[in-house]
């Protein structure tokens, strides 16, 4: 059964770190681009961040450019965002997804996380 599963939301202050995984089963992530979205409360799902299979391609959304870290590690057949500096606006439900092309647009992906609540709050 193909599968991904996100961890490593939370509440968290401002200017704090969280670190979300991806754990992926049933299938090899090593061939797949990992991408990253967040939809916000009234917002549409938005793409923030996507990394190749050899993670040279990658990509960050100009909001969480500098704070966020995309990486992967195929032998673990995972994923990881480590979010920094966390803004009260980035609270989302946070989801990673997995396809064929480096893209931040969602139809290029097939396969798709629970996703992981993410609130930035004092």
């Amino acid at each position: 059964q193909v599968q991904l599963v996100e961890s490593g939301g939370g509440l968290v202050q401002p200017g704090g770190s969280l670190r979300l995984s991806c754990a992926a089963s049933g299938f090899s992530l090593a061939n797949h681009v990992i991408g990253w979205f967040r939809q916000a409360p009234g917002k549409e799902r938005e793409g923030i961040s996507f990394i190749n299979s050899r993670g040279d391609d990658i990509f960050y959304e100009d909001s969480v450019r500098g704070r966020f870290t995309v990486s992967r590690d195929n032998v673990k057949n995972t994923g990881y965002l480590q979010m920094n500096s966390l803004k009260p606006e980035d609270t989302a439900i946070y989801y990673c997804a997995t396809g064929p092309v480096a893209t931040v647009l969602s139809a290029y992906y097939a396969y798709w996380g629970q996703g992981t609540q993410v609130t930035v709050s004092s």
